[in-house]
């Protein structure tokens, strides 16, 4: 009987490459979000701040940001829909938010810079709740 091949056909040689391969694809595929994270300055324009009043609509606390949404009046009169960024969960717990610091209906205002590309994206870096607490965002922008 043969000893290079195992039951199935496979040669060892073939199958420490198999073996190799599938744990270099999951390796890279675990780090998908890590090449597609980007920087404050790829994204947003520090030299457009903007401060906005809303209604928090929806709250994300996921990685690699926590993310809301708020529905804020402009000058218009009409309701537009703001997203937000903020630094991830864990950065936002060092700064005392948790996950029920701000919920859907509350009041907030929200200091931070636009998006580059004039969409209605903001990176937040500062929070005011709806029970007065004022909160770092975890921004990685300019202070």
């Amino acid at each position: 009987m043969c000893t290079c091949f195992n039951g199935f056909g496979v040669s060892y040689g073939m199958k420490r490459i198999m073996v190799v391969l599938i744990a270099g694809f999951g390796l890279m595929g675990g780090a998908a979000p890590v090449f597609a994270h980007h920087s404050f300055a790829a994204e947003f324009d520090s030299n457009k701040p903007i401060t906005l009043e809303g209604v928090v609509t929806k709250v994300e606390w996921m990685n690699p940001h926590a993310r809301f949404y708020i529905d804020a009046t402009d000058k218009g009169g009409n309701t537009v829909c703001w997203e937000f960024e903020m630094g991830s969960p864990n950065v936002l717990q060092r700064e005392g938010w948790t996950r029920n610091s701000m919920k859907p209906g509350d009041k907030v205002i929200v200091g931070g810079f636009l998006a580059k590309d004039g969409s209605k994206l903001v990176n937040a870096h500062d929070v005011k709740l709806a029970d007065g607490t004022k909160v770092f965002a975890g921004s990685s922008g300019p202070k």
